[in-house]
């Protein structure tokens, strides 16, 4: 592996292996495998496929990455989205957050609170101040569907556009999720109503305040 990491697989052994690696016989003997594309989906139990649930959805990403990467280069910009992304896991990871993907400059996450989720989003800006870049948090609570383990549904879409809206270091709720989070000591700001791309109606928009 691109780690560094080492198997043998022998007759009989069943196997997964991620991308990133180089593969050799050892031995004379022809090597003969059957071999599953999409094993994560295809190894589920039927009631794992389609699984429904309520979950408040953060998206997060860094601001101006575009620019930054073209300022750093390749090299320097992997080096600081690596870190980023330690930063971010442990924001996600403090509040039981499940990351669901990685979007390249940031990350997609389900926590089964809102508070849990304003909690992580607010922590996520400060934690990356000293690296030099900015990152906007979008949260909306829905129902969601995991399928093949990647959460999808229009709660995720929403989530996707009121992150879209925030500007650098901004953590913005959609009005559920502000309804939810009555109680929780949280001081939000109305933004307004907004149209969220591809989807229907105005939808209001708050900010929390710091």
């Amino acid at each position: 592996m691109d780690d560094g990491t080492e198997i043998v697989i022998r007759a009989g052994d069943g196997y997964e292996i991620p991308p990133g690696h180089d593969v050799l016989v050892i031995g004379d003997e022809p090597f003969e495998a059957i071999e599953f594309t999409s094993a994560h989906t295809f190894g589920l139990a039927p009631e794992e496929l389609g699984e429904r649930f309520l979950a408040t959805v953060l998206f997060s990403d860094i601001v101006g990455s575009t620019a930054m990467l073209e300022r750093l280069g390749d090299h320097a910009w992997a080096s600081l989205l690596q870190e980023h992304n330690v930063r971010i896991r442990a924001a996600i990871d403090r509040f039981r957050g499940r990351e669901s993907a990685a979007t390249g400059d940031g990350f997609l996450a389900l926590f089964d609170g809102a508070a849990k989720a304003l909690r992580a989003g607010a922590l996520m800006d400060p934690a990356v101040a000293d690296l030099g870049i900015r990152v906007r948090v979008g949260l909306h609570t829905s129902e969601v569907e995991i399928v093949g383990g990647q959460a999808r549904g229009v709660g995720v879409h929403a989530a996707a556009r009121v992150a879209a809206l925030a500007g650098p270091g901004e953590d913005l709720v959609s009005g559920t999720t502000r309804d939810l989070l009555d109680g929780s000591g949280f001081h939000l700001e109305p933004r307004g109503e907004h149209e969220l791309k591809g989807l229907s109606g105005t939808r209001p928009i708050f900010a929390l305040r710091r």
